[in-house]
């Protein structure tokens, strides 16, 4: 199998322990882009240089990730309390996290970094709300500043209240990444409906699924692709020309749990493998998608 040229993994998936061990675990998976996770590449030794070794092995980052500090994810609760830019313990900490990343994603002309904006009220008059905006827009004008895109990462919150968000911070250019899996597993509405809605300020998909939850104000569980509730021959008609509208939308596999996640990364690639026409467009459909986009 030849995957698809826009099909990236996300590193963190593979919890590798070294750009090395990374490098040869997509080569085993005959993967050649990724999604990295850029807090390490800045901060940790080890992983200094990392972007480097990636590429001399032939690996194209085609994103970055910028982690928050200060997240817990034991819970919905705890999680909603922590995430992204919600916490003014860590906020400081957090728009430097930002400053270094966006230096690095220049230094090294990744065009695109994504991050979980966090649980955003629902109620436009909310000062929180406010708050969590003015806190993204700087993230985003430090990112524009270096040249680098941003991304909101989808699920904590409904189609719905992003795009009043998004419409919001209009100024700031900040865009999203899709999760399909994460509306799910938060309970925030259907992915496919969601895409749609959305479709507009997508720069990036992540390709994961997941089963809702049983039990109220839990999680769902995320589960190999093929194995969860999101349609994925519908999805990806929807997903494929949004791809060719005037920049690169690539499609990054994540899977966030289980034991054998090689494996379960090379069964999404075969599925988008399969999937290869819906994803593709001619070159008589490149005309109309421009003149929609």
């Amino acid at each position: 199998m030849q995957p698809h040229p826009r099909i990236a993994v996300c590193s963190w998936s593979l919890r590798p322990e070294s750009p090395h061990a990374l490098a040869e675990r997509l080569q085993a998976l005959g993967v050649r882009r990724i999604q990295l996770s850029l807090v390490p590449c800045a901060t940790d030794p080890l992983w200094r240089g990392g972007i480097e070794v990636l590429r001399h092995a032939g690996i194209e980052v085609v994103s970055g990730m910028l982690a928050m500090a200060g997240e817990d994810y034991t819970t919905l609760e705890s999680i909603a309390a922590t995430g992204g830019v919600r916490s003014d313990a860590h906020w400081c900490a957090n728009l430097d996290r930002a400053l270094q990343v966006a230096a690095l994603a220049q230094q090294h002309g990744i065009s695109l970094v994504t991050f979980h904006g966090g649980f955003l009220p629902h109620d436009a008059g909310d000062p929180l709300r406010r708050t969590m905006l003015d806190r993204i827009g700087r993230i985003a004008d430090a990112f524009a500043r270096h040249g680098v895109a941003c991304a909101l990462e989808t699920g904590q919150e409904s189609a719905s209240t992003l795009i009043a968000a998004l419409e919001a911070l209009a100024p700031h250019d900040v865009g999203v990444n899709f999760d399909p899996a994460n509306m799910v597993l938060y309970g925030m509405g259907d992915p496919l409906e969601s895409a749609k809605a959305l479709a507009p300020w997508i720069r990036q998909v992540h390709i994961k699924d997941a089963q809702p939850t049983a039990q109220a104000g839990t999680w769902g569980r995320d589960v190999p692709v093929g194995e969860g509730v999101v349609p994925w021959a519908d999805f990806l008609r929807v997903i494929g020309p949004l791809r060719w509208r005037g920049r690169p939308v690539h499609l990054a596999i994540e899977r966030e749990s289980g034991r054998c996640r090689d494996a379960d990364i090379a069964k999404a690639l075969s599925m988008l493998d399969a999937a290869r026409s819906t994803l593709e467009v001619s070159d008589a459909d490149l005309p109309l998608l421009r003149r929609e986009s």
